[in-house]
């Protein structure tokens, strides 16, 4: 009896373990979650809460406690490989919205305005900043949290806990594609203040040609600057929509989902 009570523990003990090791490296760098703006003892508490409860879901996907300590050191570092992985692929795909807003302060005039951006928690565009912050809150106002959660719980049937490493070749090309996507979502994002800023500096380029003595620079700034505020308040919505209706899509995909 009490043989079987300790197998019991121990073997519960070895499944929250591995199981903490994927969704702990996963939610330490995932968005919303793993954001800088989140304290340390707040992410650890959550991971530590949510393996708990998964622990008698997910114990039947995992396998046995392995009979070495290699064996297990091996074991427990593939699956945080694998954490690690799911959440650097979730975190590239919502820097799409800094790429649209870094394109738009360039079109918009506000290049050399620079904010703190908690999101990635360095300096960044105005724009920027301000897409980042209100993709961050979209995640958690549309549950969308929730599917990133259920993201890596899934990940068991498309990543095994085996003790073995994904390959090499196929991480790299996720990564590299997921690279591809985010830059060109946002440049979706950012295209209509791309064609307006090409028309504006078509036209006092012309205007310049035509009448040199004009301050062409004095007076097409302000232009560019009001144009642009009126475009943002236009598609601002729309471009948000249009991420948050690929990004979930496109994180299943990329990672077999």
């Amino acid at each position: 009896m009490e043989s079987l009570l300790q197998q019991i523990v121990v073997g519960n003990i070895f499944a929250f373990l591995l199981i903490f090791m994927r969704f702990g490296t996963a939610i330490m760098i995932m968005p919303g979650i793993g954001d800088s703006f989140v304290t340390p003892q707040v992410r650890l508490l959550f991971t530590v809460a949510f393996c708990f409860v998964l622990t008698p879901v997910l114990a039947k996907a995992l396998p046995a406690m392995p009979a070495s300590t290699p064996a297990l050191i091996l074991l427990l570092l593939s699956e945080a490989f694998i954490g690690l992985f799911i959440g650097t692929v979730m975190r590239i795909l919502i820097s799409a919205l800094d790429t649209a807003g870094s394109t738009i302060s360039m079109q918009a005039g506000f290049a050399n305005a620079m904010v703190f951006n908690p999101a990635t928690a360095t300096q960044g565009s105005l724009v920027g900043a301000l897409y980042s912050m209100l993709g961050l809150t979209l995640i958690f106002v549309t549950n969308l949290h929730h599917f990133l959660l259920a993201a890596v719980a899934d990940s068991y049937i498309t990543f095994p806990a085996q003790g073995l490493f994904p390959d090499t070749a196929s991480v790299s090309n996720i990564i590299a594609r997921a690279v591809s996507v985010a830059f060109a979502t946002g440049i979706q994002i950012a295209l209509p203040f791309i064609v307006i800023g090409l028309l504006i500096n078509a036209i006092f380029g012309l205007l310049g040609r035509l009448m040199p003595q004009i301050q062409i620079f004095f007076l097409a700034l302000p232009i560019q600057i009001l144009v642009s505020l009126i475009v943002l308040a236009m598609v601002l919505s729309a471009g948000m929509i249009f991420w948050l209706n690929n990004y979930a899509g496109t994180v299943s995909s990329l990672l077999g989902l």
